[in-house]
């Protein structure tokens, strides 16, 4: 059974619950003391281990009901229907069984063809048929559970593979037997076919809800994970307007992730070296008696990080999802500024503090979008910000960096790197066409601590992680 509570753990695991290796041994531990026989007494035990928050306890639920609610395989209302329509096939064709006082019955129909049918012969001895003429649910729910672990059924992700794991598990129970019997009573012409056609198709039905069944149970939170995946490495310019919902999401899951990593612990006051020289000076009215003590503590400005993007037509998609993602990590990035410009520059910070960061950004869009003026832009830069630029400040710089063949003004960008802890400029376009055409990237890359191909929410997630690490 405990390998049915690790598939059940990587389940909760592919929905986003996170279960550490010491927790699944606490859930080994919690089943083995309360048993399988319980329930309810095994799920609200695995729930107190398993799952940290409200939102994975509702998860965790929803899971559990599904996994271990087991129902057997309906063999009983396509058996009945079958009995009758074989005695109607039999009665209406006046075959030979008939005359061979064929009582009725599929089995006994079969048994006798199979006197003429090795193939069918050695089909009636195995455990499948007899299973199937019987009605033993409980055996044949028992040898497909069997069949889908010798197959690894519960490594289902893709729907396409429904059908290649629907063969396998039939291969594995037995059902080529039934095709070679098949075979041999077609090319005999044997009147008896169809009703051992019937017991196969039966019997492949019930597979495939079996496995229908485990797709939806096994590879939901798989497909979840390949479609992030798929996402998070698409260009972002190249993303459907449908799937921008997901997008954003996304960038919520990442920036959460990051918070919860990168969040500002409560950190002991050093309360400096002694200030002798002030202690001794509030000592005097008590005739030189000490009886406070005064310390040198030394403030730290804090960090502060200005995002200027351009939101020009072809750079548009990219400043969209970096605003929204510094914007999703006000918790742990302090005073954020942010400034937008195509043609001039203006600082947009306000629209974030008034308005939705998704809204936000449209109005940031609407107004700034246009023909790009990167000298221009500096210059607007320089006049609104760079008095406040420090060596707290790190200059995040979104562009592709084509200024339509302007004047670059590349001694303000350098003012601003001698002025600034660091100046991180991020460019869609792949390095190989950075300063080809009216791209100044390769100049304006001279004034910069460092600059990055940034085209996909990969990039956009590792360039924050870092931009986090530094303002620890």
């Amino acid at each position: 059974m405990h390998s049915n509570l690790v598939s059940f753990i990587q389940m909760l695991r592919s929905h986003e619950v996170r279960v550490s290796p010491a927790e699944t041994l606490d859930a080994v531990e919690v089943a083995a003391a309360l048993g399988y026989a319980d329930r309810e007494l095994l799920r609200d035990g695995l729930a107190m281990t398993l799952a940290k928050t409200a939102e994975e306890e509702l998860i965790f639920l929803q899971c559990f009901e599904r996994f271990f609610k087991q129902n057997l395989a309906d063999f009983t209302a396509p058996e009945q229907a079958d009995s009758e329509q074989a005695d109607a096939t039999l009665s209406d064709e006046n075959t030979e069984t008939s005359d061979d006082n064929f009582d009725g019955s599929p089995e006994n129909a079969l048994e006798q063809a199979a006197e003429d049918s090795p193939a069918l012969r050695s089909l009636m001895q195995g455990p499948l048929m007899q299973n199937l003429l019987n009605n033993e649910r409980n055996e044949l729910t028992l040898a497909m559970n069997q069949a889908a672990q010798q197959v690894d059924l519960q490594q289902i992700q893709m729907f396409t593979q429904k059908g290649q794991f629907t063969r396998r598990i039939l291969d594995a129970m037995g059902e080529e037997q039934i095709r070679r019997a098949i075979i041999e009573l077609e090319q005999a012409g044997n009147p008896i076919l169809p009703l051992l056609q019937r017991y196969r198709d039966m019997l492949r039905e019930q597979v495939r809800d079996y496995v229908e069944r485990e797709y939806l149970l096994h590879a939901e939170g798989k497909t979840q994970q390949f479609m992030d995946e798929i996402l998070s490495k698409t260009r972002l310019n190249n993303i459907e307007h449908v799937y921008v919902g997901k997008v954003q999401n996304l960038i919520r899951k990442m920036a959460k992730k990051l918070a919860s990593q990168y969040s500002r612990k409560r950190k002991q006051v050093k309360r400096g070296q002694l200030d002798m020289p002030k202690t001794l000076r509030k000592g005097i009215p008590n005739d030189g008696v000490m009886f406070n003590t005064y310390w040198r503590q030394v403030k730290k400005d804090k960090p502060q990080v200005l995002a200027v993007c351009d939101v020009s037509g072809s750079v548009a998609a990219y400043a969209k999802f970096l605003l929204l993602f510094l914007y999703s990590l006000q918790d742990v990035l302090p005073r954020v500024r942010s400034f937008a410009f195509s043609s001039h520059l203006g600082e947009v910070s306000q629209y974030f503090d008034d308005y939705p960061v998704e809204k936000a950004v449209e109005l940031v869009n609407w107004k700034y979008g246009g023909a790009t003026d990167y000298g221009n832009s500096l210059l607007d830069f320089a006049n609104l910000a760079l008095a406040d630029i420090s060596s707290n400040t790190t200059v995040i710089i979104l562009g592709d960096a084509r200024n339509n063949h302007g004047d670059p003004r590349l001694d303000i960008l350098q003012s601003i790197y001698q002025r600034s802890q660091r100046v991180i400029w991020l460019n869609p376009e792949s390095r190989r066409s950075w300063g080809t055409g009216d791209s100044e990237m390769l100049r304006y890359q001279s004034a910069c601590h460092f600059s990055a191909e940034c085209n996909n929410l990969v990039h956009l997630e590792r360039i924050v992680e870092q931009l986090l690490k530094s303002t620890r």
